[in-house]
This record gives C-alpha cells, sequence and structure tokens, in this order.
C-alpha cells in the first residue's frame, strides 16, 4: 500500500523542499551578520507547525465534510423539499465517501476499515436509541429500525480520523501492548456500552483497565522531518476532546437529540468525554489490527531516504 496518496504526497514534498531552502539558506549565511542557527530553527518550526496542522486537517476531512454538510443543512434545508433533510444526509455522506475513493483521497485499505466502523456504530445506534439514549428528529425513509443510516457514517468519520492519522503522522510506539490485551479491554467496553442498560455501570474499572495497559506506551510522530514524543494516554485524552466538540456541533445542527436537549439545545454533558475516551480505544484497537503498532526503529524505506 502506497504510504501517501497524491495530494497528501504533495504535502510532504513541499514541506521537504522548504526544509531543504532553510538549510541551503542557513548554510549561506554568516553567523557573524546575523544568528542564521535561531532563525533556521524558527522556519524549520514554522513549516513543520505548518504540515502538522494541514497533515491534522486532511485526517479530518471525512468528518469535517460531514459535520459541514450537518450544519449547512441545520441552517438553509428547506422544510418544503421533497427529499426529507434525514435521507438527503444520508446521499450527502455516501457521495463524499465516493468521491474520496473514486479521486484516490482515501484508500481501499481505509475504506474497509471505515465500513467496520460504520457497522458497529449503526448496531450501537440501533441499541442506544431503543434504550433512549437519545433521539433522531426528522422523517426519511432511508432508516433502519428507526435510526438514519447516515448515523454510521458518524463513527466512519471517527474511524477514517484514526487510521489516517496512523499513516499520515507515520505513529510509531514505544511498549505497546500485546494486541490480544487491548482487543479483551476493547471488547468489554464495547459489551459495557450495552450491558449497562441492565447491570451496573462498570466504566470505572474500565478506565482503570486503559490506564494500566497504555501506562508505558509512548506515541512517536513524525510531522515532516521531525519527530515527536507523547504519552498515548495524554494523545486519547486529546483527541475525546476533541469528538467532544464536534459532537456539541452535530447535535446543535439536529443531527441527534440527548434528552436533556429535547426542549432546547444545550451544550452536552463534559461528562460524555469519558463516553468519548472508551469509544476511542475502540476505535484504536479496531484500526490497530489493521495497521499493526510498530516501534520506533522500525522506519520506512521512504523516511529512511529522507532522513
Amino acid at each position: 500500500m502506497a504510504r501517501f496518496t497524491p495530494l497528501e504526497q504533495r504535502i510532504d514534498e513541499w514541506a521537504h523542499r522548504r526544509l531543504d531552502r532553510v538549510r541551503g539558506t542557513s548554510a549561506k549565511s554568516s553567523p557573524a551578520l546575523n544568528n542564521s542557527s535561531a532563525s533556521q530553527r524558527i522556519r524549520t518550526w514554522t513549516i513543520e507547525f505548518t504540515v502538522f496542522v494541514l497533515k491534522q486537517a486532511w485526517a479530518c476531512v471525512f468528518g469535517g465534510a460531514l459535520l459541514a454538510v450537518l450544519v449547512l443543512t441545520r441552517l438553509w434545508y428547506p422544510e418544503s423539499a421533497s427529499l426529507a433533510r434525514n435521507d438527503f444526509l444520508v446521499l450527502a455522506a455516501l457521495a463524499i465517501q465516493v468521491l474520496m475513493v473514486v479521486f484516490k483521497l482515501e484508500t481501499l485499505r481505509e475504506l474497509r476499515v471505515i465500513i467496520l466502523f460504520h457497522i458497529v456504530g449503526t448496531v450501537m445506534e440501533i441499541f442506544k436509541t431503543d434504550a433512549g439514549s437519545w433521539t433522531y428528529e426528522g422523517d426519511g425513509v432511508l432508516h433502519i429500525f428507526g435510526v438514519p443510516l447516515y448515523s454510521g457514517f458518524m463513527y466512519a468519520a471517527v474511524g477514517s480520523y484514526m487510521v489516517r492519522v496512523f499513516r499520515l503522522f507515520e505513529l510509531r510506539f514505544d511498549h505497546y501492548p500485546r494486541r490480544w490485551v487491548t482487543a479483551i479491554v476493547a471488547s468489554l467496553i464495547y459489551i459495557n456500552f450495552f450491558s449497562h442498560h441492565f447491570i451496573v455501570d462498570v466504566r470505572w474499572f474500565l478506565f482503570a483497565a486503559i490506564a494500566v495497559v497504555w501506562w508505558r506506551t509512548v506515541m512517536h510522530v513524525r510531522v515532516s522531518r521531525a519527530r515527536f514524543r507523547m504519552p498515548v494516554l495524554v494523545a486519547f485524552v486529546l483527541v475525546s476532546i476533541f469528538i467532544w466538540i464536534a459532537e456539541n456541533v452535530a447535535t446543535w445542527s439536529n443531527a441527534w437529540v440527548y434528552p436533556n436537549q429535547s426542549d432546547g439545545w444545550e451544550l452536552v454533558s463534559i461528562a460524555k468525554l469519558g463516553s468519548w475516551l472508551l469509544l476511542m480505544i475502540v476505535s484504536v484497537v479496531l484500526v490497530t489490527w489493521v495497521e499493526r503498532p510498530r516501534p520506533p526503529e522500525s522506519l520506512s524505506v521512504s523516511e529512511a531516504l529522507k532522513s
């Protein structure tokens, strides 16, 4: 599988050209006339930060496009339209997905992971809406057991982000736990999403299990040429916060409604961060069964040639 799609390759090549130019300019500069070393560091970090933002934005492209459609239809979708808004959202999400594959903005391997997320998410949506955890408003025919089919695409957006960052940032891990152990934790989390409606909620036990299993794991991130290290638990929390922010936008746009929002929108409870953290673990484990976690010393050929 190619490491980058054509557009991603252009971003990476742009960064390397700029970094080579910075090095070349610095080599020609006289230290007696200016602080070339400090200037080089500033320009290098500016380029790396720009690439980091571009890659993060690109990793979110599917979720961002879907969120934009939700907001736009919330503001301007005509009530008199013959096509129900919920059905339009399904067709729009499907069109986004097809266009990304057709224009090679997404790999077929990523698509398989995203479809898996879609199935896992839709099953949970059917159960959760029946249990009254949240509801969907509006009419339409593209539903399954009362759940509009676009709901599965929202889970797919999380999967799309996760599988993309693994590839775009060439994630490597120190002390990554055995995958069978992470699979057990993820399975218990997924079961608890259902079982806590009937028996005791064991999420605090699950939070403790997450901390124990991933406590020693450090994530190595390659932006362009620079590499950064971060405890993976911190990354889990940061991504959960980002999803919670997106969730507030989605509920404002009436993508779904929590019981406390039935009389008017209000901020989603901060307690939902815990739910998103648990879902994040399920997402990571699903992706690692496709993209095997590798240690830092396992460099790709392309990276070795550019270093």
